[in-house]
């Protein structure tokens, strides 16, 4: 379905711009909040000396493995639920939530036994050093529950905003930066008559929050909340009717997410090659592009939801034009972005005590940062957002696959090991696929064959 568009679509309402708020900005402090407790952990922990604060850092990575696992899964699954919500199906929604868990509990428990039984195995795929696997190893038996809690809080938190209740999952994630905090200082640090545990101490403040953000979304999720009114007693109902139809729209979303976690290792296994300086100055800039994204994934967020909801309630060509305003949404966010690091890198860039090489190679990082953020928030708000709420994961899965693996990766490889290219080009290669997904998903956009409709059960 092809819609005509005028200049005023892309502007969008009144009414749009009230509902994306209502949605994107929760969600954004959300992220902000993720943000700082990554920080603080770090901080916290890096007085502990280099070994066991990369150990954690390793065996983060593992865990973020689990966590992208998960976002793919609720995320997939919000597809359907959103879509659902707008249609008022309570039982084509509770079966959706209920598929969700149950792969989410299948992934918790595949992810807690290979870290219970091969913590030594996992550490080694990122380091041979034994003192640094030694203290991964720690870190990981502290951290065996967090799977179940991590798991089940993520997917209900996803859901929760499909149907419209942001505030719960940021009123939890504010009280958890706390609880984590307090913890990590009682049992790192050894303090209030608590053992100075250390990286074991990090853990287990971890483990403490994560359980504290169970207890508070899933304990609102199965006994309070009265939208989707989920209870413990619909994880046994019969959902055969919709399995294949979850399968085909969220296992896309799954394997899309999978992937592009691999590939954004493999970005960084390439600037590794490069040099240390590179991997220093790409350090630099890493705050300054997760905290300009914030902005972007609470609009992505909020855009997917609006646009379930609006196909839900059967309004085709409303969904078309609104997909438009976002995109132009994403436009502007991008350029905002792009100006607030054009006037903070300077000083940022100056705060860091690296080399002047590394601090070099940031200037250049920065200024291909500049361009590829407009592009990446155009793309993120398109592909995380609108056409995957439209039920187009296939599409979205293909355009992941293809560009990643087929042009960025190869291509700043080329750059970066083979030709060796100032660091402004390189990044902008290992970044091009931000670019041609931006203009590929537009002409899908266009197109209209990114609505399609979803099977009830």
């Amino acid at each position: 379905m092809k819609t005509k568009v005028s200049f005023r679509d892309y502007l969008g309402t009144k009414e749009l711009y009230l509902e994306m708020v209502r949605i994107a900005i929760p969600v954004s402090l959300q992220s902000l909040i993720t943000v700082g407790i990554n920080l603080m952990d770090t901080v916290m922990l890096s007085s502990m000396g280099d070994a066991q604060l990369s150990a954690s850092s390793l065996a983060g990575q593992f865990i973020n493995i689990f966590q992208i696992c998960c976002m793919g899964i609720g995320m997939g699954a919000s597809v359907l639920t959103s879509r659902f919500w707008g249609m008022q199906d309570k039982k084509s929604l509770k079966c959706a939530i209920t598929i969700m868990l149950r792969f989410c509990l299948i992934f918790s428990l595949a992810f807690t036994l290979a870290t219970l039984f091969v913590p030594n195995l996992i550490m080694r795929i990122y380091t041979n050093e034994r003192e640094i696997i030694d203290y991964g190893m720690l870190y990981f038996k502290w951290l065996l529950p967090t799977y179940f809690c991590m798991g089940f809080s993520l997917t209900c938190t996803i859901i929760l905003r499909t149907v419209g209740q942001v505030r719960i999952p940021l009123v939890s994630s504010i009280l958890a930066f706390f609880v984590n905090v307090f913890f990590n200082w009682v049992f790192i640090f050894g303090k209030l008559g608590a053992p100075r545990m250390e990286i074991a101490g990090a853990a287990l403040g971890t483990l403490i929050a994560r359980g504290f953000e169970l207890v508070f979304i899933c304990g609102y999720f199965f006994f309070l909340d009265k939208r989707a009114a989920y209870r413990l007693k619909d994880l046994t109902m019969k959902c055969g009717s919709l399995v294949q139809e979850y399968i085909r729209v969220s296992i896309p979303v799954l394997i899309s997410d999978s992937l592009l976690a691999l590939g954004n290792n493999a970005v960084a296994m390439v600037m590794g090659h490069i040099g240390a300086a590179f991997v220093a100055a790409n350090s630099v800039t890493m705050v300054v592009q997760q905290l300009s994204s914030v902005l972007t994934q609470g609009i992505s967020n909020a855009s997917g939801i609006i646009t379930g909801h609006t196909m839900g309630e059967g309004k085709y060509e409303q969904a078309q034009k609104q997909g438009y305003a976002f995109l132009f949404m994403g436009l502007v966010i991008g350029c905002f972005a792009a100006l607030v690091i054009l006037f903070v890198r300077d000083p940022i860039i100056a705060y860091y005590q690296v080399s002047p090489e590394a601090k070099a190679i940031a200037e250049e990082l920065m200024d291909a940062i500049l361009i590829i953020i407009i592009f990446q928030a155009m793309n993120s708000i398109l592909t995380k957002g609108v056409l995957r709420a439209g039920g187009d994961t296939k599409f979205l899965m293909a355009g992941d696959i293809l560009f990643l693996w087929v042009a960025s990766i190869p291509l700043g490889a080329l750059a970066g090991l083979v030709l060796h290219l100032p660091a402004f080009w390189i990044y902008m290669f290992l970044k091009i696929d931000q670019i041609i997904k931006c203009v590929w998903c537009y002409f899908r956009l266009r197109s209209g064959k990114w609505l399609k409709k979803i099977k009830s059960a």
